[in-house]
C-alpha cells in the first residue's frame, strides 16, 4: 500500500516539477513510533501485540488521523495511512497534518476487558506523542466511538481533563453531533457535485455499495434521501439487490440484528465480489483497500467511482478506468467528511462549547462543496485526472506552508 500511495503522489509532483529533494522531504514521516503491547488475556494467559503510531506531517496543523485495530496492520500501512491523511487534511483544508496508527489485533476474538486493556496500554506507551495539539487519533477500522473513550479517559488520567486528545467520542464525553454519519454524508455531497458537474439530478441514478459499515450504510442512506436508488450492496458475507431500489431503512435493520447484508429477504443474493462489476451509474467502493483492481477493472460499468474507503482501487486499476472516461472522486476527496466533522470535534472541544447538528452539517457540506471545486479547478488547470488534481492541490498547500515554516526562499513551482 505504501508503493501506491507513493505512486500517486510523484505523478502529482510530476505535473508540479518538483525536485527530488523537496519530494523526499514531504514523504518521509516526522515520526515512527512502534511499542510493544502484552498483558494477560481472560483466561490468564499472556498475550503480545505491537501498536504502531505514524506522525508523518505536521506543517499545517496538529496531526491527525485514526486508530485501526487489525491482524495485518503493520509500520508500512500505517506509513501509507498517514501520508494520505496529510493530504485529505489539506484537500478539505482543515488545519491539520496526517497521522495514522493502530495495533495489529482482532478485536472478533477479544472481550471487552482484553479490548480495553490493549487500547489503555497503547495510549500509555504514546501518551507523550499524542495530545490536543500534537497528534489527534481517531476511529478507523474496527475501533469506534467507545475505543475513543477509553482513549480520552487513559490520556486525561496523565495530562488532566483532555477531550481534545481524540475525536470520534460519545456524545456524552464529548463528541460532535453528526460524527457518526460524517463520512457517508461527505460521500452523498460529492456525489450530488459530481452529478451537477454532469448536468445530471439525482432521479434515476442507480447505485451499488461495497460495503455496509458506517461508510457504506449513511452514504446510501443519504444518497436513496436524495432520490437516487441503491440497487446492489455486498459485505464480506454477501451479497443482496433490488432493481427496484432498496428500502434502506428495513436494510439497515437487518445489518444491526445479523452484522451483514447477507439473508435481507428485501432483495436477491449475490456472490458479495460482484457487486464491484455491477450495472449501475454509480459505484461507491467502501470497503477495505484493493477492492478495484487489475483482475475486476475491465468488467467494470459504473461511470462514477465515489471512494467511500481508503485506497480502494490500484494504481494499474486508476489508469485503466480513466483512460476508459470513467470519473472517479478520489478517497483523499470523497471520503474526508470524516476528519472535517473530526475538526468540527476538536474545534468545539477546544472551545468548550458545542454545535447543534444542523450547523455540523451545513458546515461539511459547505467545506466538501468548496474542496470539490477546488480539486475540479485544479483538474481542469492541468487537464489532468480528480485523484493526480487532489494530490497536486494538497502538495501546494503543505509546501507552501513547509516552506513558509522552515523551508527557504528557493524558488520552487507550488
Amino acid at each position: 500500500m505504501l508503493e501506491e500511495a507513493h505512486y500517486y503522489f510523484h505523478k502529482a509532483a510530476d505535473v508540479l516539477d518538483l525536485p527530488d529533494r523537496i519530494r523526499e522531504i514531504l514523504l518521509t514521516p516526522l515520526r515512527v513510533v512502534k511499542v510493544n503491547l502484552v498483558f494477560d488475556d481472560d483466561a490468564g494467559q499472556l498475550q503480545h501485540y505491537q501498536g504502531f503510531r505514524v506522525q508523518h506531517n505536521k506543517m499545517r496543523g496538529p496531526m491527525k488521523g485514526g486508530l485501526r485495530f487489525h491482524p495485518t496492520m503493520d509500520e508500512d500501512h500505517a506509513t501509507a495511512l498517514a501520508s494520505l491523511m496529510t493530504w485529505k487534511t489539506a484537500v478539505v483544508d482543515v488545519p491539520f497534518g496526517g497521522a495514522k496508527g493502530g495495533i495489529n489485533c482482532d478485536p472478533a476474538k477479544m472481550s471487552a476487558r482484553e479490548l480495553n486493556v490493549v487500547t489503555r496500554k497503547f495510549v500509555e506507551l504514546t501518551k507523550d506523542i499524542i495530545g490536543p495539539t500534537t497528534d489527534i487519533p481517531a476511529p478507523d477500522v474496527n475501533t469506534d466511538a467507545r475505543v475513543m473513550g477509553w482513549i480520552m479517559d487513559e490520556y486525561s488520567k496523565y495530562a488532566g481533563f483532555s477531550p481534545g486528545v481524540v475525536t470520534g467520542k460519545p456524545l456524552h464525553l464529548f463528541g460532535s453531533e453528526g460524527r457518526d454519519e460524517a463520512t457517508g454524508r461527505g460521500v452523498m455531497v460529492v456525489l450530488g457535485e459530481a452529478l451537477k458537474e454532469r448536468g445530471k439530478s439525482w432521479q434515476g441514478i442507480r447505485v451499488a455499495v461495497q460495503g455496509f459499515g458506517n461508510v457504506g450504510a449513511n452514504a446510501a442512506r443519504l444518497i436513496a434521501e436524495q432520490g437516487a436508488k441503491i440497487v446492489a450492496v455486498a459485505d464480506h458475507m454477501g451479497g443482496v439487490s433490488n432493481d427496484d431500489g432498496f428500502d434502506i431503512k428495513a436494510l439497515n435493520d437487518w445489518v444491526q440484528e445479523h452484522r451483514t447484508v447477507k439473508g435481507f429477504s428485501g432483495g436477491d443474493p449475490f456472490n458479495g465480489p460482484d457487486v464491484i462489476t455491477w450495472d449501475v451509474d454509480v459505484l461507491i467502493p467502501a470497503a477495505l483497500e484493493d477492492a478495484i483492481n487489475e483482475d475486476n477493472v475491465n468488467e467494470v460499468k459504473a461511470d462514477i467511482i465515489v471512494e467511500g474507503a481508503n485506497a480502494p482501487t490500484t494504481p494499474a486499476a486508476h489508469e485503466a478506468l480513466v483512460k476508459r472516461g470513467v470519473f472517479i472522486v478520489p478517497d483523499i476527496l470523497a471520503n474526508a467528511g470524516g476528519v472535517t466533522v473530526s475538526y468540527f470535534e476538536w474545534v468545539q472541544n477546544m472551545q468548550q462549547f458545542s454545535w447543534q447538528k444542523e450547523r455540523v452539517d451545513q458546515e461539511l457540506t459547505d467545506t466538501m462543496r468548496k474542496a470539490y471545486k477546488a480539486v475540479s479547478a485544479v483538474a481542469e488547470e492541468f487537464s489532468i485526472d480528480m485523484r493526480t488534481a487532489a494530490f497536486v492541490l494538497a502538495i501546494r498547500r503543505v509546501g507552501k506552508a513547509a516552506k513558509a515554516r522552515v523551508y527557504t526562499d528557493e524558488e520552487i513551482r507550488l
